[in-house]
């Protein structure tokens, strides 16, 4: 059997892989610490699962219309209209299973063979992979350490080229937990306008930040039209297996990507939309609960990994990501997360997973129990101190 150059263009999700790995340990009697995956160990609110149960009850369980339905589009754009300062129409507005799907259709919608996309490095493995199925090229900025993971605004414009058509961004970001300041905003901006170039934003972690206040891109001027919005429930909301996100840009682009779901994913389950409407424009009161539980443990394990001799690591201005600099041990990122995972029973990510340039940095997730933050942080300390 052949299988497709399309297919073999893809990367993969790294987390999944590793979390398969530790899930085999634990199986063989091992006790694994968990920080691998970029999940909320919070549970979904309970008013959002009770509209949820309510919903199927009612029998929202049919089809609906591929954008998705005019309910949820009103509270997106109503919610996007407030956060970002813009005027947002349920017209601009689309429902997808999830956030990824918003950065596959948009590279599928706007990308031909020979174009370049521009996204960061380390990044969300999957901005690459959309990138190479679209048939286009990809061109990694390299975040840089010195630069607290921010643009390199030399670098970057360098980068950009005739054959330029889309530029990926992602503030907060992950795996590093940076957030571009509105100079990089305005400068990026300022490119993008000038060389007709269209800007994915992903903005999925934009209520999970710490002592700053959230900007987007589509804020400044001229660049609504230009710019495609990436939000979603599962960070935000606890619900990563309600499989619910969204994207918002101009209206020529929602009916592209509308297009490719009745292709391939006819709608977004009904009830989970219902559902959406009610995480929306429900009480939030749980989504500060967990943003202030978020701040206490990057405080944790960020002064934690500081005091392991060899490492070193930047507090992250939002996500739940902590991306430590491992390079003194003279191991590979995956050397080294591999004998962690082995040798002490805690599961990260090598920050190969997240680029090239992810070379020398492990990632961890902190949205797990203080306790197993504590834990994790004394089994890396215990087995650091043996190479």
């Amino acid at each position: 059997m052949k299988i497709s150059k399309l297919v073999q263009r893809a990367g993969t999700e790294t987390a999944f892989e590793t979390l398969a790995k530790a899930k085999a340990l634990e199986r063989q009697g091992r006790s694994i610490i968990h920080l691998e995956i970029g999940e909320p160990d919070f549970n979904t609110p309970e008013n959002i699962k009770q509209a949820g149960i309510k919903a199927i009850q009612e029998n929202y369980t049919h089809y609906s219309p591929s954008q998705g339905i005019l309910e949820l589009r009103e509270a997106v754009a109503e919610n996007i209209s407030k956060t970002r300062n813009i005027d947002v129409s349920p017209d601009e507005v689309v429902i997808t299973p999830g956030g990824k799907d918003i950065i596959f259709f948009t590279a599928l919608s706007l990308l031909d063979d020979g174009d370049e996309a521009i996204y960061p490095n380390p990044s969300y493995p999957i901005y690459e992979s959309a990138i190479k199925i679209a048939g286009a090229t990809p061109v990694p900025l390299q975040l840089l350490e010195e630069n607290d993971f921010a643009f390199d605004r030399k670098e970057f414009e360098k980068l950009v080229t005739e054959k330029t058509r889309l530029i990926i961004i992602n503030s907060p970001g992950n795996p590093t937990g940076s957030i571009l300041s509105q100079e990089d905003l305005e400068f990026i901006a300022d490119i993008a306008k000038k060389n007709d170039i269209m800007v994915l934003s992903d903005e999925i972690y934009s209520q999970i930040i710490y002592g700053e206040k959230f900007r987007s891109i589509a804020s400044i001027k001229g660049m609504k039209e230009r710019t495609i919005i990436l939000d979603g429930f599962s960070k935000t909301y606890a619900m990563t297996g309600w499989r619910l996100g969204y994207g918002v840009a101009n209206k020529e682009l929602i009916k592209a990507i509308t297009k490719i779901i009745t292709n391939s994913d006819s709608c977004v389950a009904t009830f989970t939309q219902i559902a959406g409407i009610e995480a929306l424009k429900g009480p939030q009161d749980e989504v500060e609960k967990m943003r202030k539980m978020y701040e206490e443990r990057r405080n944790i394990v960020i002064n934690g990994l500081n005091e392991i001799p060899g490492v070193s690591c930047k507090m992250p201005k939002g996500a739940f990501y902590a991306f430590a600099n491992i390079k003194s041990f003279g191991k590979t990122s995956k050397e080294l997360a591999d004998y962690l995972l082995n040798n002490a029973g805690v599961a990260t990510l090598p920050g190969t997973a997240f680029g090239k340039y992810g070379e020398g940095y492990i990632r961890l997730s902190y949205a797990t129990s203080k306790e197993n933050i504590r834990e994790g942080l004394n089994r890396i300390k215990e087995a650091l101190s043996k190479l």
